[in-house]
């Protein structure tokens, strides 16, 4: 509520000032003040759509579309209100002189329509800024009703005091004014940014820099006034990540900096070029230092194509798996079509330091141990096994576990029988960016019998015995590491390459800056 109060008040009364200068100068000039009015309800009621729009449109997306459009939302009108108070800061003391002159221009033209364009165009800036804020500030809110409420409160004070000032019978030091509300709305709009960030992420747009950096539970608890504050106000979730609070300190304190800077520590005119100069030199240094540096903290990858797998621990005492690749295979991808890979082939090392190898098959993706892993198989038939061809009753027994196969009798089939053998086995493997995060050894085998009494031959399954899996803490350690991996490789992105890139752009615009303001002072300059 608070916020919304805040922001209808300031631009509420900017655009009554607006409108205040214009009706006095059309007073003291015995123009009719319908015209103005009438631009001024236009830009109102515009003003209104525009935002019904957004908040409708945002409203009717699906949930992921949805958190776009707050992004861009967010953004927008993080741009505005800096816009806002930076012009403001600018062109405070000339508005009125600047808002009589179009009026002049429009009344000596003698055209109704073009002065109530003129107060049309001069009242939608401010209202389509509000909106666009409003907007954003009603999908920080944590609760719509007091968000709305606060919006009206802060228009109807608005009004009232651009009332008061058009009458005389106030006075209002706004130059104060504006710096006292230009200083919570950069909170607000920083807050802005945290939460664009947040939805950035959400939309699948922002995916580095996720880490959390600090729990504010214990300052601002779930339900309390202060998380009130601190979230519905300033925007601040109660978990910040580290990109969030990057862009939070990256917007709040230079804009700090530019509204409370002490005029009287401001340098000379003269001056500007250079620092503007030496400041960018200082970003581009500061670019250079995290480019270099930033990749120095990113921890070795856990599992190459081609190394000796760190992150699966032996499924058996000695035994250790690593997948290769060579050659091209087409991969078959969810939606049916096929797209070209390298092959993969499993090496099993056993304890004697004997390789098996099996070539291995794709077969999509699935949901494994909380990862969306691409999902391999290979054929894995015992080779030169030596089995029975022959069996008496109490081995038979025994092979199916300590008692007689369903159907076969002792009294009646007193064996011996004959054996005959047929093996199956199949190696399945679990990979996330070519890393091993599980695999499972899978075998069985199908005994026919015939002889011995039996009036038929029987076929039975045997439980395999070859067998082998990776042990689930071994799975969960594979899978902790393989993110430990991603979230530093993800933060070395932000480091190196998007906090540079945006120390790079700031570095640009002061140079050009920079420029032109040396220019302006050698044209100025007097001549000798």
């Amino acid at each position: 509520m608070l916020a919304t109060l805040v922001i209808g008040l300031r631009e509420g009364l900017e655009a009554a000032l607006i409108v205040g200068m214009i009706a006095a100068f059309l007073r003291r000039n015995g123009v009719s003040l319908k015209p103005m009015w009438l631009g001024v309800g236009a830009a109102v009621a515009l003003s209104a759509v525009v935002g019904i729009i957004l908040e409708v449109v945002s409203a009717a997306l699906p949930q992921q579309q949805q958190e776009a459009m707050e992004t861009v939302i967010g953004a927008v009108a993080v741009v505005i209100v800096t816009f806002m108070i930076v012009w403001m800061s600018k062109n405070s003391r000339s508005m009125k002189s600047t808002l009589e002159a179009h009026a002049d221009s429009a009344l000596k033209g003698g055209s109704v329509v073009a002065l109530a364009g003129m107060a049309f165009l001069a009242v939608l800036r401010e209202g389509v800024e509000t909106a666009v804020f409003m907007v954003a500030a009603f999908q920080s809110s944590l609760s719509p009703l007091a968000a709305g409420t606060g919006a009206v409160l802060g228009l109807a004070i608005a009004t009232a005091i651009g009332f008061l000032l058009f009458r005389g019978a106030i006075k209002l030091n706004l130059a104060k004014f504006f710096k006292a509300t230009g200083v919570f709305l950069v909170f607000v709009a920083a807050g802005l940014v945290m939460k664009s960030l947040r939805t950035a992420h959400e939309a699948g747009w922002v995916n580095v820099g996720q880490d959390t950096t600090i729990s504010l539970g214990w300052l601002a608890p779930n339900g309390s006034a202060r998380a009130a504050i601190l979230t519905g106000v300033f925007g601040i979730p109660g978990d910040p990540r580290v990109v969030e609070v990057l862009g939070w300190a990256l917007y709040l304190v230079p804009m700090l900096a530019f509204i409370l800077w002490p005029r009287t520590w401001r340098p000379a005119v003269a001056a500007v070029p250079r620092l503007q100069f030496v400041s960018a030199g200082a970003l581009g240094i500061a670019a250079a230092v995290l480019i270099i540096a930033a990749p120095l903290a990113i921890p070795a990858a856990p599992l190459g194509e081609s190394s000796t797998p760190a992150i699966t621990s032996t499924p058996g005492a000695g035994v250790s798996l690593r997948v290769t690749t060579g050659g091209n295979t087409a991969l078959a991808a969810s939606s049916g079509s096929g797209t070209t890979a390298s092959a993969k082939t499993l090496i099993v090392t056993g304890a004697n330091g004997a390789e098996s190898s099996y070539p291995l098959s794709a077969h999509g993706t699935e949901s494994h141990a909380g990862r969306t892993a691409s999902v391999y198989s290979a054929t894995a038939t015992p080779e030169n096994r030596q089995e029975p061809a022959s069996l008496t009753v109490a081995a038979l027994t025994e092979l199916n576990g300590g008692r007689m196969p369903v159907g076969i009798s002792p009294s009646s089939n007193p064996g011996p029988f004959t054996a005959a053998w047929t093996h199956k086995g199949q190696v399945t493997v679990w990979l996330v960016n070519d890393s091993i995060i599980d695999a499972v050894n899978s075998q069985s085998a199908t005994l026919t019998l015939s002889g011995g009494g039996l009036a038929s031959a029987r076929t039975i399954a045997v439980s395999g015995e070859d067998g082998w899996h990776v042990p689930e803490e071994h799975v969960s350690a594979a899978v902790t590491e393989l993110n430990s991996f991603e979230s530093a490789s993800a933060e070395n992105v932000l480091w190196s390459r998007y906090l540079p890139a945006a120390f790079i752009v700031a570095a640009l615009t002061l140079v050009a800056a920079g420029r032109r303001n040396r220019r302006q002072l050698l044209v100025t300059a007097p001549s000798p």
